[in-house]
């Protein structure tokens, strides 16, 4: 093999070439402190390069691929990440972490390998092998606070859950495998899979999958991991994971699965409505604003089933879409969580109260995030929102959208809470203004970017459902 084909594996070959300076890092600096601006620029020039001389290809055998919508995928979640780990800096710099800085970028670079492994995979096996090196790091990474016992219990919680998903997947897949004799994409679309065992194995799989993107009823994991784990790791569970784990899905669903088309829609119709309504009404309950935004995260993962229910080109741009706002909303309202609890360890939403008063710019931000999750206008989530129901519409699913828009009402009830909180109760002894770093507020300036530019700027759109064409 040509060494030049490995530039089709450059995101994957970057990440890990930035791990192994990090090790260096950690070997050679005494003061762990210096690792953070190392470590963000790394991976700030790894999303950059990500959008440059990219180029499509197969590689071992067509067990990994690579197209313009994958390297789309890739880049979208390294803005994430890239977010995040400017969120992060302030934690990383608390005593009780200052020896594990290091580890911390280690573990986070290891999950996004894993997860693009997992979006390139052109067969059952690599997929199954990076989504493995997506979960076990990340299970190390919500038990990072190992002086909080809730931080272990949630790792805990995690990897015995996702062991539990991940074997009823693969009883799934080796079903395939035993139908079929072969695990390649490839394929298995060009296969008929119109049997009841093929309908059995494909049922065991998206459950395994269910699991990663928290559809009810395999949610029962998100709150209390979501809670337990470091906020900075929430808000990388909540958008980074689920997002790699909505994209194999779309691909699989309109290639591998195409021809069970009658089979998978009937379900996940069930499990749009089961999520976005159960999720909203635990959210309505909730008092912890992390488990607040988790049963919130749940919710979205029902709207994002509509955009897959468009079964062609048009719900795979959506489902991107829309990712991709959410990416810059939810981590928005991570961001401020993040400084709130860094500064002052509140984390419960009647800590809010009054914090209008002390701190107008993240009152601001967060009031934004949250009406851009509910999806009001003009902001971007209003629009991602709206391509989601289109596309569902145009397969005549007006019953689910009639109770999608039921959803967004309750939804917004629910975010207005929180707003009231900030800006009209009334607290004497309100939180101290905070001040956030430079990195923080670049974060915050990124997201407020993402969420009041993305809906109006249509070559954004345009381009996603360019490279959807043909999938």
């Amino acid at each position: 093999m040509d060494i030049s084909n490995f530039i089709i594996m450059k995101h994957e070959l970057l990440l890990t070439i930035a791990t192994l300076l990090l090790l260096i890092a950690e070997i050679a600096i005494n003061d762990k402190k210096k690792i953070i601006p190392i470590a963000i620029t790394l991976f700030g020039l790894h999303t950059i390069y990500g959008f440059i001389g990219n180029s499509s290809g197969e590689l071992f055998g067509g067990m990994y691929k690579n197209s313009a919508l994958i390297v789309l995928m890739k880049n979208i979640l390294n803005i994430g990440v890239f977010i995040v780990i400017l969120q992060a800096r302030n934690w990383l710099l608390k005593e009780e972490n200052k020896d594990n800085i290091s580890e911390f970028f280690i573990l986070l670079f290891a999950t996004l390998v894993g997860m693009n492994f997992m979006i390139s995979s052109g067969d059952f096996l690599m997929f199954y092998l990076g989504l493995e090196l997506a979960t076990i790091p990340m299970a190390a990474l919500v038990a990072y606070n190992t002086h909080d016992a809730k931080s272990s219990e949630s790792a805990l919680k995690l990897i015995m859950s996702a062991a539990f998903s991940s074997a009823i997947m693969l009883f799934g897949i080796s079903l395939m495998y035993g139908q079929f004799g072969s695990l390649y994409f490839i394929d298995l679309i060009a296969t008929n899979m119109n049997s009841p065992l093929t309908i059995l194995a494909f049922i065991m799989f998206i459950s395994g999958l269910a699991f990663k993107i928290s559809l009810v009823p395999f949610h029962f994991w998100t709150a209390d991991v979501y809670e337990g784990a470091p906020t900075n790791v929430t808000a990388y569970l909540s958008v980074i994971s689920k997002g790699a784990a909505v994209f194999i899905l779309s691909i699989l669903l309109f290639t591998v699965f195409k021809s069970l088309v009658t089979v998978w829609s009937d379900i996940l119709y069930v499990l749009a409505v089961l999520t976005m309504t159960i999720g909203n009404l635990f959210a309505l309950r909730q008092t912890n604003i992390k488990r607040f935004l988790a049963f919130s995260s749940v919710a979205q993962a029902g709207f994002i089933l509509l955009g897959l229910l468009g079964t062609n080109e048009l719900g795979m741009a959506t489902v991107i879409y829309f990712v991709l706002i959410y990416i810059f909303t939810n981590l928005a309202a991570f961001g401020v969580v993040s400084a709130v609890e860094n500064a002052t360890s509140k984390v419960e939403i009647d800590d809010y109260n009054g914090l209008y008063q002390t701190n107008p710019n993240m009152s601001l931000l967060m009031m934004m995030a949250l009406f851009s999750l509910a999806g009001i206008p003009p902001l971007a989530g209003f629009f991602g929102k709206f391509f989601l129901f289109t596309a569902a519409a145009q397969n005549g699913y007006f019953w689910l959208i009639i109770i999608a828009v039921i959803n967004v009402t309750i939804s917004l009830y629910y975010y207005l809470m929180v707003v009231k909180a900030m800006f009209i109760n009334k607290n004497e002894t309100p939180i101290a203004r905070i001040e956030n770093d430079i990195y923080t507020k670049i974060s915050f300036i990124i997201c407020l970017v993402g969420i009041f530019v993305l809906g109006f700027y249509s070559s954004i759109f345009e381009y996603i459902n360019s490279v959807s064409i043909g999938l």
